[in-house]
């Protein structure tokens, strides 16, 4: 597994995520993390975040406790989202661990975290093109961001490599990233102002062949509490 080293201890943790250039100095100023070039959004790439012997312990835990992935504000397209999700439990180690890395790498203060998650596609499954933050329209915008507000930052890290497919794709900015074991990728939500950053719409491609596992985290505008 990656340098498990403690997390920054919690005077030294970041906010909420806002304003994002504390935390995007934070991201460049470590070893192997590389700046996508645009100047629509804020999104980092860093290869082989996990090893591949914890990557195959998170794969077993979605395997677990998977269930059908849902949606907030419902479009009508039953094909909008097909993968799998789990909530990954807390109280257990490898839970733990990866909490501390992802900590340590974001220096996010984890009150602001949401649980992880963990999704499983299977061939043929996808997310099709969608924000992760909550459109301030939407009909179920008070019902997910009352308490916390809305997600500033998203970090996800691909726990395998399927077959064929399964690549996520940037539209606005034609960036597509392919899986590979442990790569880990990191992105803001929100614009420099505070406001969602639709050119973060993004597309879990369908897999073609195999499986693919990811985890998920996302950070909230106020601490967590649902």
């Amino acid at each position: 597994m990656a340098s498990l080293a403690s997390p920054p201890t919690s005077g030294s943790l970041l906010g909420s995520g806002l304003p994002a250039a504390p935390v995007v100095d934070h991201l460049l100023s470590q070893s192997g993390v590389q700046r996508v070039p645009s100047p629509k959004l804020s999104l980092f790439v860093r290869r082989q975040f996990l090893d591949a012997a914890m990557c195959q312990q998170l794969c077993a835990m979605i395997d677990a406790t998977r269930r059908p992935s849902t949606v907030s504000d419902f479009n009508g397209d039953t094909a909008f989202r097909t993968s799998e999700t789990c909530d990954l439990d807390a109280l257990d180690p490898v839970t733990q661990a990866l909490e501390a890395r992802l900590t340590e790498f974001t220096c996010l203060d984890p009150v602001f975290g949401e649980p992880i998650q963990g999704q499983r596609y299977a061939v043929g499954q996808e997310f099709k093109a969608h924000t992760d933050y909550f459109s301030p329209d939407g009909a179920d915008f008070a019902k997910f961001c009352s308490v916390a507000g809305n997600r500033t930052w998203t970090v996800m890290v691909y726990l395998n490599e399927p077959e064929a497919g399964g690549a996520t794709r940037f539209k606005a900015i034609d960036k597509i990233v392919h899986p590979e074991t442990g790569k880990l990728l990191a992105w803001n939500n929100l614009r420099e102002d505070g406001r969602p950053n639709p050119a973060t719409l993004h597309h879990g491609m369908k897999v073609r062949a195999g499986t693919k596992y990811v985890i998920t985290k996302w950070y909230r505008e106020r601490p967590w509490g649902w």
